[in-house]
């Protein structure tokens, strides 16, 4: 979205509001994603990171999957290793990188991880009934023009 589409600029006010409901939703899914896949021995956080191994065109280190999901190194590395002691994922050699090693999903991963995607799709049909296409197409649009707004940013702490 162009700001030239916007007659006006929001309130910061406006921009706070939205800004604490995207906080009070990522919450809520983070619940919801956790009991959704719970019984397969997965989280929402546990899943996040399968997915972004399951979704990758090719195999990627811990600090490459962080770096793509904005997050820090140290949090999926802690969840990398519990990951792998469950057998859901493993660590194979880098030939780029002697030290950092490329995360692979095990058969046991994968089907995990298919098994949760199974359930999201109804449970996210479920979620969005009676809902626009519209509203939706216009909520993903503006949510990623701040993210990418975000990401010319310096990050705090830089």
């Amino acid at each position: 979205m162009a700001q030239s589409d916007f007659t006006s600029s929001p309130s910061p006010d406006v921009i706070s509001e939205l800004i604490l409901e995207v906080f009070r939703l990522n919450g809520r899914l983070l619940e919801a994603g956790d009991a959704l896949v719970a019984d397969i021995g997965l989280t929402s956080a546990r899943w996040q990171v399968m997915g972004a191994v399951a979704l990758s065109p090719v195999p990627l280190p811990v600090a490459h999957i962080a770096r793509n999901m904005w997050l820090s190194r140290q949090s999926v590395q802690r969840l990398a290793n519990e990951i792998e002691k469950d057998g859901l994922i493993i660590f194979a050699p880098n030939p780029h990188h002697e030290r950092a090693k490329l995360v692979l999903l095990t058969p046991q991963g994968a089907a995990a991880y298919r098994e949760a995607m199974v359930r999201q799709a109804p449970w996210a049909a479920g979620l969005a009934s009676g809902l626009s296409a519209k509203d939706f197409e216009a909520a993903r649009s503006l949510l990623h023009e701040l993210r990418m707004r975000l990401s010319q940013e310096k990050r705090p702490g830089s």
